[in-house]
């Protein structure tokens, strides 16, 4: 069944990208008609807050978590909903109950899909949660108001972040990982042994050297196999593993697809018409070159800029994202690459409380870590800008 208004702006996805395309769209235009559709139960929130400040910040509610987009910028938004297919030549998109809407310009923004566990689950997803969405954040809060105990698994961002959040709120909390050392694939050795240090002295147990190779769930609890052959138990399990690019549209449409849905540096697919930003979006990156980036930066930055030129404003995307975690107290930031198998320029003011590392690449500064330091991303930006021209012995007390 076909829809019998025309949009001048058709978004697919509902998270963070679609309320800053959104709010780009209206710097530009006052009147253009968007419609936005999302798979999700909620309008589009902070994705940040649900394994943060949620957890641990008293002064942060539920009520701010909304970004208010339908309010602030007259989109309107259509939720459990679908899209099974997109008609480029057409300027068509299908959704999964027949309906039919015609776009001018069209946006995909669907982000990625939470890597699931190999469970066997038999409570209806109560005890077992692969964590992404608010839903997710409520499920698991409704669980640790329970209090009991809980297996984490994945020893990243959001791993380490859920697992920091549960056992600060009550929760008996394992944390499994696949590393020797937690963290050690990210940070330099000293700094991974500290990282490691703040969870065991929180009260996390923490399983390295494994993964899940499959387990059950039900009512009762979760009972999980590792690959090494030890049994875990615990009355429910979170998964924090990543996610994988939701392409799948996007590939059946016949767009240009590589680890993600590739654009040009002003966020245009291979159709025409079509735009894609956010955690799906493969982009050329002015200093770091192409990648994908799956950071809250990259998507209100990004998504901005996207809603921009579908309105016409033909601007280069050229900001380079950052990241952030924040556990225990300690938060650290991040532009460009972090991988501890790289060479690395420590230069710590005070040792593993305030500092920074160079990660270098053939003697080049591919990623800068800010551990404790606030407020100089742009001064990492200029020196991975410049890294050409920078020797290891220039980077000590550069950035201050």
């Amino acid at each position: 069944m076909a829809d019998s208004t025309p949009f001048s702006h058709l978004i697919v996805g509902g998270g963070m990208v679609a309320d800053s395309a959104a709010r780009g769209i209206r710097e530009i235009d006052a009147s253009a008609t968007i419609l936005i559709l999302s798979d999700d139960v909620d309008e589009p929130y902070t994705r940040p807050a649900l394994s943060k400040k949620l957890w641990t910040d008293p002064d942060f509610t539920d009520e701010q978590v909304p970004l208010n987009t339908a309010a602030d910028t007259g989109a309107e938004i259509r939720l459990r909903t679908t899209v099974r297919a997109i008609r480029p030549a057409a300027h068509e998109v299908v959704t999964s109950d027949g309906r039919t809407f015609t776009y001018g310009r069209l946006l995909l923004a669907t982000g990625g899909r939470p890597v699931p566990l190999p469970l066997d689950d038999a409570s209806d997803g109560r005890r077992s949660i692969a964590f992404r969405t608010a839903e997710d954040y409520r499920r698991l809060r409704a669980l640790a108001d329970e209090g009991g105990s809980i297996i984490v698994v994945g020893g990243g961002y959001i791993g380490t972040e859920l697992a920091a959040a549960l056992v600060q709120n009550g929760m008996a909390v394992t944390l499994v990982h696949t590393g020797s050392v937690l963290g050690e694939d990210v940070f330099p050795a000293d700094l991974a042994h500290r990282f490691e240090r703040m969870f065991r002295d929180a009260g996390v147990e923490l399983v390295g050297g494994s993964r899940v190779s499959g387990g059950t769930v039900d009512g009762s609890g979760a009972r999980l196999e590792l690959e090494n052959g030890e049994d875990l138990r615990a009355d429910a399990v979170v998964g924090g593993l990543g996610i994988t690019p939701e392409t799948r549209i996007a590939e059946d449409a016949g767009l240009t697809v590589d680890d993600g849905i590739v654009v040009d540096e002003f966020l245009r697919t291979s159709a025409a018409d079509v735009f894609a930003a956010g955690d799906v979006a493969s982009y050329p990156d002015r200093i770091l070159g192409r990648r994908r980036v799956e950071h809250v930066d990259n998507a209100q930055e990004m998504g901005r800029a996207v809603g921009r030129n579908l309105a016409g404003a033909d601007e280069p995307y050229t900001h380079t994202p950052y990241y952030y975690s924040a556990v225990f107290g300690h938060r650290y930031e991040a532009v460009g690459t972090l991988d501890a198998s790289l060479d690395t320029v420590e230069d710590w003011q005070e040792p593993f409380e305030r500092g920074v590392v160079y990660y270098l690449d053939a003697g080049r500064v591919v990623g800068v870590l800010l551990w404790g330091v606030e407020d100089r991303r742009d001064a990492a930006r200029a020196v991975l800008a410049a890294a050409e021209e920078l020797a290891p012995d220039d980077l000590r007390g550069r950035i201050r």
